[in-house]
């Protein structure tokens, strides 16, 4: 087999090399891919694997801002809302939540009610509808979980939720692809190449080949999340710290007593933090909390403290929950990227992104902070700037016109109603596949009709079918395991956290893509050994069989 990385790709000159593909990295390589720019996407991991997966899934305007007064962020965040709404609706969804108001807390019926007002007002162009107040009696038929002591209210509002960023991180990267972009996973960025003060290129080794090799671009785009700073750190004119994260964790959860319909935007009685209880790929998601972390960001994980916290804190809102630690389906932490700063009020560090433009180092640009939610507005402001220093014609941006490749139609609603109606396999193997990959649906649903093996379902728990596995190596750049069951399938994030799945999904990769008998065992190997910092309550027993 030829190498996974081309040797000629040190005679190539690039125009802008990112590493990070994350969400912001991903957003970036698509928007220069779109206005000509000749692109190489690096990352140390998989795409999507770090920060990216491990947020709380939302596409707010961040209503806990304006607190802070960060009025043109929430407005920029719910322009940014429509419109990742109108380019990847198989991904993102309206969600309705209920802000219960209680008289010992912190922000009142009136403070809630004139935030919401102000949210509404800074969303003009929005598609959902204006926030209601509630009265007890109309809240708790609403939501009749919910602890009656002291209960005020609620407002009852609109936000949206993107199931599974990992597959809107995947898209943004495929369009790039799509348009000549050169797309390189398991690359370990080693060094900045930096020539008479200016950064011309990087040296990266290939994780799993193990090669190492010199790439020259023009501009080089440091999109590596809460690794910016250790990327920085081998140029010596670079001395200021840039990132500052706090560690966020979730709890997921099977549905419950008392577990609401509508998502919860709750306040913790203990230090009047917010967190959300959310429906969430058929079971609940309850988060997040928010740390200062300075510890290994290669290895993140909850720990007890932040538990009892979640635990707790839900089990005072909704009393019936009764949750305790075995009702834990798995957990997932990550560290936000955030500006640094020596604030001690976590929840009042900016969640605003800053493009830096190094005044030591032409030539690198580096991103500090940013939301889900405005990747899309952060990628246009930097290709702005890059093509600025690059002194060509700043074209117009149109990633927010143009749909993401699974979104490839005027109304996915209707095509997807249509879709299923046509029935080339069960219903509901259908509407899980159109969730997942939109429009793309077809292209798995032809390697199954070509192959009944392939129609097969892999997952009881999901319905997932053993033509997504052979189709995330074959189109969507998988290259191990573990990228395929938690960035292509959305297996790995299923109540069982893809133990057992993974078993299955390696003897297909064995019987449809040629791998041995011992890489499957090592897959699995490595993909448990992984997985082992989710805490998931199948692991143990799985793994002593």
């Amino acid at each position: 087999m030829p190498p996974r990385v081309s040797p000629e790709i040190a005679t190539k000159d690039f125009d802008l090399i990112v590493i990070g593909a994350g969400i912001n990295g991903a957003g970036i390589a698509r928007d220069a891919s779109m206005r000509g720019l000749n692109v190489l996407l690096l990352d140390k991991g998989d795409i999507g694997g770090g920060t990216t997966s491990w947020s709380t899934r939302l596409i707010h305007g961040g209503l806990r801002y304006l607190e802070h007064g960060e009025v043109r962020l929430v407005r920029e965040s719910l322009r940014e809302r429509e419109t990742l709404q109108r380019i990847a609706p198989h991904l993102i969804r309206p969600l309705k939540f209920l802000l219960p108001c209680y008289h010992n807390s912190r922000r009142g019926w009136w403070t809630i009610h004139a935030g919401l007002a102000a949210y509404d007002l800074l969303c003009l162009d929005k598609s959902l509808s204006r926030h209601e107040m509630l009265s007890p009696d109309i809240t708790l038929a609403r939501a009749p979980g919910l602890n009656p002591t002291g209960l005020l209210g609620a407002a009852f509002y609109h936000d949206m939720q993107v199931e599974f960023p990992e597959r809107l991180t995947l898209e943004n990267v495929l369009a790039a692809k799509e348009l000549g972009a050169t797309i390189i996973t398991y690359a370990r960025v080693r060094r900045l190449l930096i020539e008479n003060g200016k950064v011309v290129g990087v040296e990266f080794t290939d994780e799993l080949e193990e090669g190492i090799y010199s790439v020259h671009g023009e501009i080089v785009v440091n999109a590596s999340g809460p690794w910016v700073d250790q990327l920085l750190a081998n140029a010596p004119q670079l001395s200021d710290r840039l990132i500052g994260g706090t560690k966020g964790s979730h709890l997921v959860v099977a549905p419950f007593p008392g577990a609401p319909p509508d998502a919860l935007y709750v306040e913790a009685r203990s230090d009047n933090r917010p967190f959300f209880i959310i429906p969430w790929n058929g079971n609940y998601l309850i988060g997040t909390t928010d740390i200062r972390y300075e510890g290994d960001l290669d290895h993140v994980e909850i720990d007890e403290e932040e538990i009892d916290f979640l635990l707790n804190e839900t089990n005072q809102v909704i009393p019936k929950a009764k949750l305790t630690r075995d009702s834990i389906l798995y957990t997932y932490s990550g560290v936000r990227p955030l500006a640094y700063t020596k604030a001690t009020d976590e929840q009042r560090i900016t969640r605003r992104h800053f493009i830096r433009k190094h005044p030591d180092l032409d030539g690198l640009i580096s991103i500090v902070g940013g939301k889900l939610t405005t990747y899309r507005s952060l990628a246009e402001q930097t290709v702005d700037l890059i093509l600025r220093l690059q002194k060509r014609p700043v074209r117009r941006c149109r990633t927010g016109e143009i749909p993401l490749p699974g979104a490839q139609v005027k109304n996915f609603p209707a095509y997807a109603r249509e879709f299923v109606k046509k029935g080339s396999l069960p219903e509901s193997i259908l509407e899980r596949l159109l969730r997942i990959y939109g429009t793309r649906t077809p292209e798995v649903v032809k390697l199954a009709c070509e192959d009944p093996e392939l129609g097969e379902t892999f997952s009881s728990g999901t319905g997932a079918i053993a033509a997504e596995v052979v189709f995330a190596f074959k189109h969507e750049l998988a290259q191990t395991l573990m990228d395929c069951l938690l960035r292509r399938t959305m297996v790995g994030l299923s109540a069982s956290a893809g133990i057992g799945e993974d078993e299955a999904a390696a003897r297909i990769c064995q019987r449809h893509l040629g791998w041995s008998q011992s890489r499957a065992a090592e897959e699995v190997i490595a993909y448990r050994d992984f997985i082992k910092r989710f805490h998931p309550t199948k692991y143990d027993t799985a793994c002593d069989t």
